[in-house]
């Protein structure tokens, strides 16, 4: 059982965090957001912060029934042009991975936004990040578009579930 908390970004919760980023190189590298090479608390900690903090958006903390963090997951509570809530990022201890602990958090933020009305929720997958499609696939995700992404006009999948 994993229970979703939102972020505090403080002490051991953030240092499980930064632990988590620093778990995924591979995440890193296709996403090219961070060197994986040079990641450490000190650049991390500022995207981790901007990303929980800016309007309209939330972090999620993912914990075991022991309290232990093993991934998160940082959203967009509403597109400004779809109205549609949005997956941005979901991570997961690398140490810990292939054990349904991603399912189980994504399953947990479907579960609030289908309590809240939503009637999709739609998340982008760098098309650089091959592993994230077929996961994001065999929870029943679709693709809906192709296009760059806002950021860094990146080719993106914008993919759909239907809730």
């Amino acid at each position: 059982m994993i229970t979703l908390t939102r972020a505090t970004l403080t002490g051991d919760e953030l240092d499980s965090l930064v632990e988590i980023c620093l778990s995924q190189p591979e995440y890193w590298r296709s996403s090219g957001d961070q060197d994986p090479a040079s990641m450490s608390r000190a650049t991390l900690e500022p995207t981790l912060r901007e990303d929980a903090e800016a309007d309209g958006c939330e972090t999620l903390v993912g914990r075991d029934g022991t309290g232990r963090v093993l991934g998160f997951v940082q959203m967009l509570l509403r597109h400004p042009t779809d109205g549609h809530p949005w997956i941005g990022l979901l991570l997961v201890d690398g140490r810990q991975g292939r054990q349904g602990y991603g399912k189980a958090i994504v399953t947990g933020v479907e579960d609030r936004f289908r309590a809240e009305g939503a009637t999709a929720i739609r998340l982008g997958v760098l098309v650089a990040n091959a592993e994230a499609t077929p996961f994001w696939e065999a929870l029943g995700y679709r693709q809906i578009d192709l296009r760059p992404d806002r950021a860094k006009g990146r080719p993106t999948r914008v993919m759909e579930k239907l809730l």
